[in-house]
């Protein structure tokens, strides 16, 4: 994944995919999504397996970074600051930190061991549309 280039998502509501104050981007929550549709629906530890989801994570990491590397033009480099990963799980699935790093591998493939963020990984009831993850990143051009 980390050589195929995603363009920004479109947003689907009244929100852009990410803003930028002071020279820090902040995006919109991101799903697995391709082309507009998402790839894979579920709660983890139910419908999806903890590898369905790490790869999620994946994908919607690139979508985040693709939505900040839009926001921030001439950014040839990304710095992501903070992450946050949120995954839709059944009551008792307690390896969040193991989907989230779905996540992190996408911005490693891309930026490297240094431009690993800050992170944090969320269990949740729901996601929109059914998503099994939604990924927040804050980045500055590198």
């Amino acid at each position: 994944m980390s050589s195929d280039r995603i363009a920004p998502p479109t947003p689907r509501g009244d929100y852009r995919a990410a803003v930028v104050h002071d020279g820090v981007a902040y995006t919109a929550g991101m799903t697995p999504r391709r082309e507009g549709r998402l790839t894979i629906a579920g709660i983890v530890g139910a419908d999806v397996t903890p590898a369905q989801a790490r790869s999620a994570a994946r994908l919607a990491a690139a979508n985040a970074l693709a939505a900040a590397g839009a926001a921030l033009p001439g950014a040839a480099h990304l710095r992501c600051l903070k992450m946050t990963v949120y995954v839709a799980c059944t009551p008792g699935f307690t390896d969040l930190s193991a989907i989230a790093d779905g996540a992190s591998e996408e911005i490693r493939a891309r930026f490297g061991e240094q431009a690993l963020p800050a992170r944090s990984a969320i269990g949740v009831l729901a996601l929109p549309s059914g998503a099994p993850v939604e990924v927040e990143l804050v980045a500055t051009g590198g």
